[in-house]
């Protein structure tokens, strides 16, 4: 199974997207899934306040497992901000925005914009159109 049907099977399963995307990569980065499920689990719908989509914010975290830094390395550091900048705009290119109301066209922290997104299958559509995406853009980086 690739990365992107993993995510989608495990955003299928009904975790959020941030967890779907950062746990298909949990080999990558050298952690195990139980521990990507968990440190995502909080991200999704834009950290529960339609903020930046949780796709997004789980690509993020898996670019700085892999190319962030724990010691002031200014080479690391822009090469870091360099990768975060281009995931973020590639995905804002794919979905018209990084921010997850704008994306879903309502605001699902409220009873009334989770209400329009489940009427209208925008979890089963929008966000895993969003999934694959943040997968697809997160691969070509990492290679």
């Amino acid at each position: 199974m690739d990365r992107k049907e993993l995510a989608a099977q495990t955003f299928g399963a009904g975790f959020n997207c941030a967890q779907a995307v950062f746990s298909a990569f949990c080999d990558e980065v050298g952690i195990d899934r139980e521990t990507a499920l968990k440190i995502a689990s909080g991200f999704g719908s834009g950290v529960r306040k339609g903020e930046v989509c949780g796709a997004a914010s789980g690509a993020v975290m898996v670019l700085g497992l892999r190319y962030g830094y724990s010691e002031n390395d200014g080479n690391v550091k822009k090469n870091m901000f360099s990768k975060a900048a281009t995931f973020m705009d590639r995905f804002q290119e794919t979905q018209g925005s990084y921010l997850c109301k704008e994306i879903l066209q309502c605001d699902v922290s409220t009873e009334e914009g989770k209400r329009y997104a489940l009427e209208n299958h925008l979890f089963e559509t929008t966000c895993r159109t969003a999934v694959d995406n943040a997968v697809e853009i997160l691969e070509d980086l990492l290679k």
